[in-house]
């Protein structure tokens, strides 16, 4: 019975409970959508890299490590010579390695020095690969493969030729030995979209001609010539490092910690990203925050929506009172109401947020490559519903209680 005076008090007020209905809806949907974003973004990141079981570099700071190695983000304290990483390499532990050589850019994007071996081990997303989707991989001294970004970014094609500059933020450019376009990753959503990867000997071979960051005045070698130079690098930034058994991660790690040539750092990249996350974690926390504000707002616009009807309804209150209802069932009956729309507000947001999830997933993953998964509702997510619910009935009672104390006399009077 209450129910069902319930529904026709709503209907008979359709426009108003509709906006209502709508704000809560959009309020929910953005702090859902909030939610799935954060998620999605932590995810993405962990995903970054999978499979990888140590990083290796200088003796540093592990989330330190962890950007620049990975993430291709500030700059390595110091190098690790050529010398330890083949001892590391031979190490019965080891099952692959791949090294990286990191300091020279094109364009703002950061230029990679590795071998083969890192478009065969290296993993994102649960174990996928690396895909060149146009060309081929580097096959000469001077080959260059694309991250998506950047080919899309500076419209390169397979066979364009690009010059390296060097270091970072350096106006010299290696111009005396040009590079050419072999092949243009598929986009991966991660850090591998932004980035130039080109050979370990090519590094060294640009550089040829370089003594402590300058290059010597007057010397500039034949490309013919170099080409037929030992290129075997002198030291790498970082390398990656997958054992053959999971029960020798530790004690690989230790070792390499405690190496006595020279001051090394093992990390476990899983655990330096839940370090990295504690850092950002209060950009998390106030993103939340704002967008729980967001459904307040609106449940407190429920109610004063439910306080500016009262007056309409004094006369309706009063006629109730009079035929006996008792003051459990008024103050059931504005709560049910309100208990209704935040339900129906709750769920229509449940669904914004799912259509706006299959719109954007693709459009988001290509543009900044953050995968938003899409999935049932979780716990949290549920229980995120059942709290705007309850919420909406805690908020009715101010206005419900004030709807019973109405006076009988006051609420039958006629106002002129």
């Amino acid at each position: 019975m209450i129910l069902r005076l319930a529904l026709g008090s709503l209907l008979a007020r359709a426009l108003t409970v509709g906006m209502t209905i709508l704000a809560i809806a959009l309020s929910v949907a953005l702090f859902l959508g909030v939610e799935k974003v954060r998620t999605g973004a932590r995810a993405s990141f962990a995903d970054t890299i999978s499979g990888t079981d140590l990083i290796v570099g200088a003796r540093s700071g592990s989330v330190q490590l962890l950007l620049y190695s990975v993430f291709r983000i500030g700059n390595a304290t110091n190098n690790v010579t050529w010398e330890s990483y083949q001892d590391i390499a031979a190490r019965p532990e080891v099952d692959w390695i791949v090294p990286i050589s990191l300091g020279d850019s094109h364009r703002q994007f950061r230029v990679m020095g590795t071998t083969q071996a890192f478009f065969e081990q290296y993993k994102y997303r649960g174990g996928r690969s690396l895909v060149v989707k146009q060309g081929h991989g580097l096959e000469d001294l001077y080959d260059a493969v694309l991250g998506a970004e950047v080919a899309a970014t500076l419209g390169y094609e397979v066979g364009d030729p690009i010059v390296v500059s060097h270091g970072l933020a350096s106006f010299t450019e290696h111009d005396d030995q040009p590079f050419r376009v072999a092949g243009i990753i598929d986009r991966t959503g991660t850090p591998v979209d932004r980035t130039v990867i080109v050979s370990l000997e090519a590094i060294e071979a640009i550089h040829v001609d370089w003594r402590s960051g300058a290059q010597i005045p007057g010397q500039t070698t034949p490309v013919d010539r170099i080409r037929q130079m030992d290129l075997k690098p002198s030291a790498i930034t970082a390398a990656l490092i997958g054992v053959k058994s999971r029960l020798q991660i530790f004690g690989l790690q230790r070792l390499i910690n405690d190496y006595p040539e020279e001051p090394l750092l093992a990390i476990l990249p899983g655990v330096a990203l839940q370090e990295l996350w504690q850092i950002v974690g209060v950009a998390e926390t106030a993103l939340t925050a704002v967008s729980a504000m967001v459904v307040v707002t609106a449940l407190l616009g429920m109610m004063a929506m439910i306080f500016s009807s009262l007056n309409e309804r004094r006369r309706e209150m009063a006629i109730w009172r009079a035929m006996g209802a008792r003051p459990a069932t008024i103050l059931g009956l504005l709560v049910l109401e309100a208990a209704l729309m935040a339900a129906i507000g709750a769920i229509l947001g449940l669904a914004l947020l799912y259509a706006g999830l299959f719109i954007a997933q693709p459009l988001v993953d290509s543009a900044f490559g953050l995968w938003l998964p899409i999935g049932p509702p979780t716990a949290r997510e549920l229980f995120v519903l059942a709290g705007v619910i309850g919420a909406a009935s805690i908020a009715s009672l101010l206005p419900a209680i004030r709807a019973y104390r109405l006076s009988l006399a006051d609420g039958m009077m006629v106002r002129i």
